[in-house]
């Protein structure tokens, strides 16, 4: 978005309610596996429009381990204590006791706002190995079972769910899952337009998404798949019945997505992308938090998945991720960043943009 727009008029959308919390505005981001760190949750922050952040996916058993040993907790939970709310905490396991003993640490201990069980992801590790998120899509008891525990070992903290329409497009069965977490005591459902077999292959059912609405009593519906821009966000709100909507994979390397759209949602000018010079800035700010968390080599090697969203579909991408792939130290990377970050938003007339890499790392809103 190179110039500033007016998407008129309004839409009118309320603040969301998940128990007792006030998501204002509706607008969510999603946890992300490797990415949604407490130093992009602060970077997200800088630039406003969302209104309720979460951490990465924990495993449940992995937190109850380090927690009996006397550990620190993962750093999927870096500067949960001191962050600012309301703020989700989503877990994953496919045993009651388990997840409920987590919950009411992240509750009780940790003051999370929102408690969310993952039953969506779908990667083998999670799936076949542990049968955990969307495999449990298999048995909705199941998963009531999990959610009726867990709310009552969170109580009053909210728990929510998030899922997928379900394991394949020949298995769908969202509308009767949704039920059955509503049932079980869930304060609001989020739900990601694909199924587990698609992973993240074509494009999100918001239609299936929509018809799930009229399955829930009372509990809000949030959408969750492919909203890239402010105008998909108010597409959205205007086309489907949901209460708030979800944004993943596409503020990675574009925080200020949720200040675009909440924008947008209120009939103003929609701010354009922050110019490359700032672009960089941002970056190089999400660095130093990185490196201050977790010293300059870890830091550095983390970065390196964060640094190629920043450059994604701009002219001079592919040098920019081939080059910073390699860094290993600050030095390393200020000079990639010098001598690669794309000094060109767009491709030149008349050629293609870079193909998209996936080696920057898992991607994957669970």
């Amino acid at each position: 978005m190179s110039e500033t727009a007016a998407i008129q008029p309004p839409v009118q959308v309320s603040p969301l309610k998940i128990g007792d919390i006030v998501v204002d505005p509706p607008i969510l981001q999603a946890p992300m596996a490797g990415f949604t760190n407490y130093a992009f949750r602060q970077v997200v922050r800088e630039y406003g429009g969302v209104g309720l952040q979460a951490t990465e996916m924990v495993n449940a058993k992995g937190f109850l381990w380090l927690d009996q040993a006397e550990c620190e907790h993962p750093d999927r939970l870096w500067g949960v204590k001191e962050e600012a709310r309301p703020l989700a905490v989503q877990m994953w396991d496919n045993d009651p006791e388990i997840l409920a003993k987590v919950g009411e640490r992240l509750a009780n201990d940790l003051d999370v706002s929102v408690v969310d069980i993952n039953f969506g992801c779908p990667v083998k590790q999670v799936t076949q190995k542990a049968h955990s998120g969307s495999y449990l899509l298999r048995f909705p008891d199941r998963m009531g079972q999990i959610i009726e525990r867990v709310v009552e070992a969170c109580s009053p903290t909210p728990v929510t769910a998030k899922i997928r329409l379900g394991c394949s497009r020949d298995s769908i069965n969202a509308n009767e899952v949704a039920q059955v977490v509503e049932q079980a005591g869930a304060a609001a459902l989020t739900v990601h337009g694909r199924t587990a077999q698609d992973f993240f292959k074509g494009s999100a059912d918001w239609d299936r998404i929509s018809e799930i609405k009229g399955y829930l009593k009372q509990i809000p519906l949030i959408g969750n798949g492919d909203l890239d821009s402010a105008e998909k966000v108010v597409h959205a709100f205007q086309n489907y019945d949901v209460d708030g909507v979800m944004i993943a994979r596409a503020c990675l390397g574009r925080p200020w997505l949720f200040q675009q759209a909440h924008a947008a949602l209120q009939g103003l000018p929609v701010p354009p992308d922050p110019t490359l010079a700032e672009q960089r800035t941002c970056m190089l700010n999400h660095y130093r938090l990185v490196v201050d968390r977790f010293g300059e080599q870890k830091g550095t090697m983390l970065m390196r998945k964060f640094a190629c969203c920043y450059a994604q579909g701009m002219y001079g991408a592919r040098a920019f991720r081939s080059n910073v792939a390699n860094v290993k130290n600050a030095a390393e990377f200020f000079q990639v960043v010098e001598d690669f970050f794309p000094k060109t938003p767009k491709p030149p007339e008349g050629t293609l943009p870079p193909p998209h890499s996936e080696s920057s790392g898992d991607r994957s809103s669970c």
